[in-house]
């Protein structure tokens, strides 16, 4: 039985592979227990600069073709991408999996080499999601688009078949001054990370003001968080990871660990308007099953 705070909010757990996660048996693995289990939604990151890590958008279509219920999400960097083809190559996945598919769009850690790789030099990436984001809706409306630029030249474009879903949604993530106002102002909801409750909690109500000054509304329900767990407390080697992500804040408000403490910090958000969970363990997992089975035991009552 659920505890009582969260029966008022639709509550859904994903959950993302561990680090060094670029084994196929036990990627296959994690997806048919997510989908056994009955949990909502594997999650998975783009990270360019990570060589252990699958790319969502293929990984994702294998797990399409495992699965009949369990959602597909991923957090996508669209920098570096070309913007046809990364519409194109949504609203395929989107198709494969029957609308199924989730959303995240980030801009990028900013790793060492990152921008390199992705070929964006100097380039401002906020102006670039400003600019990419409202193509790729028009691309899945079913818009002929025409687009010009210093980075892009799109004549009478069109993108046939579309998405499933109509409209397929974007999230977006950060938590600085202007990734909060892009979110309020360009996407459908926000999946964040990093932050204590109440600290999202404000998050939240930023974005809210920033969609208010657009003449958009956000769903209430659309409000998310990213959370690093442990079985144990945390090494000093990943003490310092998390302080080198937010060296203004104790790592452990916002890295819970074991049971009690996942559950707790879990209520803790939802009491700050935050419903929607991905769970990642923060440190490599021996065994796909066992993980899973000690999340389920964990968390999954919490599931509305």
């Amino acid at each position: 039985m659920g505890d009582p705070i969260l029966g008022v909010v639709k509550v859904r757990i994903a959950v993302a592979p561990g680090v060094g996660s670029a084994d196929p048996d036990a990627f296959g693995a994690l997806v048919d227990g997510l989908e056994t289990r009955r949990f909502d939604t594997i999650w998975l990151s783009d990270i360019p600069m990570a060589g252990a890590s699958w790319d969502p958008l293929l990984a994702l279509a294998v797990a399409a073709g495992r699965t009949r219920r369990l959602k597909l999400g991923a957090n996508v960097v669209p920098i570096g991408r070309n913007p046809f083809r990364l519409a194109k190559e949504l609203a395929q996945l989107d198709r494969l999996s029957q609308g199924r598919l989730l959303l995240s769009f980030v801009p990028g850690l900013d790793q060492p080499g990152e921008r390199q790789a992705l070929g964006i030099g100097g380039a401002d990436r906020g102006r670039y999601m400003d600019e990419v984001v409202p193509l790729l809706r028009r691309w899945w409306a079913g818009e002929t688009v025409v687009h010009r630029s210093e980075r892009f030249d799109f004549r009478d474009v069109v993108l046939s078949p579309g998405p499933v879903q109509q409209p397929l949604e974007i999230w977006m993530g950060g938590i600085g001054p202007k990734a909060l106002e892009r979110t309020g102002r360009l996407a459908d909801g926000w999946l964040g990370a990093a932050v204590d409750p109440e600290e999202a909690g404000e998050a939240r109500r930023r974005i809210e003001t920033a969609a208010g000054e657009a003449d958009r509304q956000i769903d209430p329900e659309h409000f998310g968080m990213s959370l690093g767990y442990g079985h144990r407390e945390p090494s000093e080697a990943l003490v310092a990871q998390l302080r080198r992500r937010r060296p203004d804040a104790d790592p452990r408000s916002f890295f819970p660990v074991g049971r009690a403490e996942v559950r707790d910090l879990i209520g803790r958000y939802v009491e700050n308007g935050i419903s929607k969970f991905v769970l990642r363990p923060a440190e490599e997992v021996p065994s796909p099953d066992d993980e899973l089975a000690w999340l389920a035991d964990a968390v999954l009552d919490l599931q509305t």
